[in-house]
């Protein structure tokens, strides 16, 4: 939806005194301790597959549980009946003049493989890292102090758009971190030093004063001059998974003060260092007048397929046609576009601001209006559609079990609130789905306020434990109680009860990230509204230690090894080192 945000004041140089008294609140927030009966002795669940040949991942839609073949109501228009209801989700497919493809069925199958071979390139290339949106982090850390450092900074910039201010990185504002492979750094033209280090890794960040940052990871300093678009990018890039020198990324505001734009969808050439392709969100084929791109894509290496959910209430399916030549320095690309326009009873707003996930060929996203959405990406066919009761922005994290494939969501306090005057309450729900059917597996609630400028419920995508934690699902949950606090929560995965919940002082839009310690044991990372930056124990909850950063932090981290990266509201980048 079109949301109005405040910055979250924060003194910018806070005294020891302060920063001890913050730690000393945080350590005490209180901590409810449920039971863990699932807690892990050893690794479970299939072994990951390399496939990546698309047409041995697809899966045949008829062979789901329970499928039905949609119903034909002409003109290319099809339906089937929304899970739980008895109302209906009809869609068409759209080609790049908004004609309607009456049946389409295109020869090339588009299917994704496991989460681990979503890119041969160390780091993280998309939000969340992979098409599971399960790996904000790289490699693992030596975690022996359990501390958080600042190590650099890179100062940014701010808009005025909607009525409001918006600095530094905002939702979800994720960095991209490469080790690029040693033939694109030289096609790039980096600096000989960080051509010929094998552990050289880039930081690329676009965010809100309209720049893309490109930063070196270890240092801070510049690679290359920001390229300067001068409109706001609110969600995460995406960088090419084949190592091509591309980026990925869409306008999150149209206005800059006194100007206004035309929302677009970017495609740069990190080469020339500038843009050099993409489209516009002002999609006559659209069913929202509202162009703005929060989605971080996906490309499907194997297909040469970009897919983006728009907030225009579209999802483009694109061709890339991208060639890349290291050695003549060259990387280009030539798109030709498809698109599914989908539609149900409580679709008054359209529009998708959440990453998608995807399974094979099923691809998962929650919309504006509160839908669970999974279509095929080979055929644009809606497969199923599952209501929350409220607006669903956060990603959607899929994991695949040995019981099947699941999905982790939750809506927030939005569209239940319109209309209603001062503070109001109202029930959050975070869901496990089953990923073939939309069957729900539990549901967990949790009372959430309603703001209108700043929402409540789950906005930060939710992280699924591994190893010592695989049992565990944390989920950090905006305005719990209070119009100020949060909830950071772990759930049994298998049952969906509490196994700890943490009352935050102050709530938080950053999503949460688990390492993987050189010691084998878990550690995680949650962001919050104040500018504190929790180290925890993901067994427990309880903080090992805090960082006070100025200002909120609404942007999600990632980290590569040692090194964590987030912007915050107060126009800063910061490469946090953790020890």
């Amino acid at each position: 939806m079109r949301r109005l945000r405040r910055s979250q004041a924060a003194a910018a140089v806070l005294g020891a005194a302060m920063l001890a008294s913050l730690a000393a609140c945080a350590a005490s927030d209180p901590i409810v301790v449920g039971e863990r009966p699932h807690s892990p002795t050893a690794v479970t669940g299939p072994t990951p597959s390399s496939e990546t040949d698309p047409a041995k991942l697809a899966l045949d839609l008829s062979s789901l549980p329970g499928f039905t073949p949609p119903t034909s109501e002409g003109g290319g228009l099809f339906s089937r009946s929304i899970l739980d209801s008895s109302g209906k989700v009809t869609w068409k497919v759209l080609d790049g003049s908004n004609q309607v493809i009456e049946n389409y069925d295109p020869d090339q199958q588009v299917a994704f493989g496991d989460s681990s071979t979503y890119t041969t390139i160390p780091g993280v290339l998309t939000f969340r890292g992979n098409n599971y949106r399960d790996a904000p982090v790289y490699g693992t850390t030596d975690v022996t102090q359990k501390r958080l450092q600042v190590a650099w900074t890179q100062d940014t910039g701010d808009v005025y758009a909607e009525g409001s201010h918006w600095a530094g990185a905002g939702w979800t504002g994720q960095p991209l971190l490469v080790n690029w492979p040693k033939a694109t750094k030289q096609a790039m033209g980096l600096s000989q030093a960080q051509i010929d280090d094998p552990d050289f890794v880039e930081v690329i960040y676009p965010v809100v004063d309209g720049n893309v940052y490109r930063l070196d990871l270890a240092t801070g300093q510049q690679t290359k001059p920001p390229i300067e678009v001068g409109w706001a990018f609110k969600g995460t890039g995406s960088i090419d998974p084949r190592g091509y020198p591309l980026l990925y990324s869409g306008m999150g505001l149209n206005q800059n003060g006194d100007a206004t734009g035309t929302w677009r969808y970017r495609i740069f050439d990190l080469i020339q260092n500038k843009e050099v392709s993409g489209w516009d969100g002002s999609d006559a084929g659209a069913p929202r007048d509202w162009g703005a791109f929060d989605s971080s894509s996906l490309v499907n290496a194997a297909t040469d397929t970009l897919i983006e959910p728009a907030e225009n209430g579209l999802i483009y399916k694109v061709k890339l046609n991208a060639t890349f030549d290291a050695a003549a320095r060259t990387v280009s690309v030539d798109p030709e576009f498809t698109k599914l326009d989908y539609d149900t009873p409580d679709s008054s707003r359209h529009g998708i601001e959440g990453s998608a996930a995807a399974y094979r060929n099923l691809m998962y996203a929650g919309d504006n209006d509160g839908n669970i959405v999974c279509w095929d990406a080979t055929t644009l066919q809606v497969v199923w559609v599952r209501p929350t009761g409220d607006d669903t922005d956060a990603s959607i994290v899929l994991e695949d079990t040995a019981d099947g494939p699941f999905i982790y969501t939750g809506n927030e306090m939005d569209k239940r609130g319109e209309g209603k005057n001062g503070a109001s309450h109202g029930t959050v729900t975070i869901q496990k789905l089953n990923a073939l059917t939309g069957a729900v597996a539990w549901t967990y609630d949790i009372d959430a306020v309603y703001n209108k400028a700043v929402n409540g419920g789950l906005m930060a995508t939710p992280v699924l434990g591994t190893g010592e934690v695989s049992d565990l699902a944390i989920f950090n949950i905006a305005k719990t109680g209070s119009d100020k606090q949060g909830t950071l929560v772990a759930l049994d995965k298998k049952t969906g009860t509490v196994v700890w919940k943490r009352t935050l002082a102050h709530f938080g839009w950053s999503s949460p990230l688990l390492l993987t310690g050189t010691d084998g044991h878990s550690y995680g990372v949650v962001g919050d509204s104040s500018g504190l930056l929790h180290l925890f124990n993901p067994n427990t909850g309880e903080d090992y230690s805090t960082l006070q950063l100025s200002q909120n932090i609404e942007a999600s981290p990632a980290v590569y090894g040692n090194m964590l990266v987030v912007g915050t509201y107060a126009e800063k980048l910061y490469g946090i080192r953790i020890s």
